[in-house]
């Protein structure tokens, strides 16, 4: 199947994490750039503007080359920026880092697997979260297929979340909470404490980006867009400890 990302990228297979889904997503995210005004809010991002927003993943994609490749990056400076030429530079070198490098080459990562395939994945969310903001920021639509927002969501699960716990940034809830993706076939049990009872206390249904928003602090458990049940109350301690980052 063949998709568009927000109007504004040539159709390609989004289905999996992959390095087509990168290189889509990050031409949306740069013909975005133009079509956003550098001032407008991006309200859920504490006080960042648009201008901030492109900057943030310009310098993500610049160090997570250098983490592929194991190497330090070299710092981008303080700018100003020219916004399209600043990310279109980053966005090429990381895919040129992760397209020349062996998948399962040795890298730095965030979680135990070591090797470059990580980046793959880990670049795709970032930049598809980031593209959200920017978009939605703007007022403009945005078309990206259930399966990779429900492997973002497995990434929180599995990776993100795991991490923020195990560096001490939050601690795993007391309770678990089942997520269940209506549009793609898919749950998981948020990470909980060892301790915690073994039945989740609750269930948060719906499209799997309103999931991943959920998880990565853009919607809350009212969006009209996600159905709970069960405890409302240990869900929502549950959901909003530090997830991710």
């Amino acid at each position: 199947m063949t998709h568009d990302v927000g109007g504004a990228s040539p159709a390609v297979d989004l289905q999996a994490p992959d390095l087509r889904a990168l290189a889509a997503l990050q031409d949306a995210f740069l013909v975005s750039v133009d079509e956003v005004d550098p001032t407008v809010r991006v309200p859920w991002c504490g006080r960042w503007r648009v201008r901030n927003l492109v900057v943030h993943l310009a310098r993500i994609h610049h160090w997570a080359a250098g983490q592929a490749r194991r190497r330090q990056e070299t710092p981008l400076g303080r700018g100003p920026f020219v916004l399209h030429e600043l990310y279109a530079t980053q966005a090429a070198e990381l895919r040129a880092a992760l397209e020349t490098l062996d998948p399962d080459s040795p890298a730095w990562t965030l979680d135990d697997s070591g090797v470059v395939r990580f980046w793959h994945r880990r670049q795709v969310h970032e930049t598809l979260v980031h593209l959200w903001d920017l978009r939605t920021a703007g007022g403009l639509p945005m078309d990206v297929p259930a399966a990779l927002w429900a492997d973002t969501v497995d990434e929180v699960v599995h990776v993100m979340h795991p991490r923020q716990v195990r560096l001490g940034r939050s601690a795993a809830p007391p309770v678990r909470v089942r997520l269940v993706a209506t549009d793609a076939d898919r749950t998981w049990t948020v990470h909980a404490d060892d301790d915690a009872p073994a039945a989740p206390v609750g269930e948060v249904a719906g499209p799997a980006a309103s999931l991943a928003l959920l998880l990565w602090g853009r919607t809350t458990p009212d969006d009209p867009h996600l159905a709970v049940t069960g405890d409302r109350a240990a869900l929502r301690t549950a959901l909003g400890g530090g997830l991710t980052p």
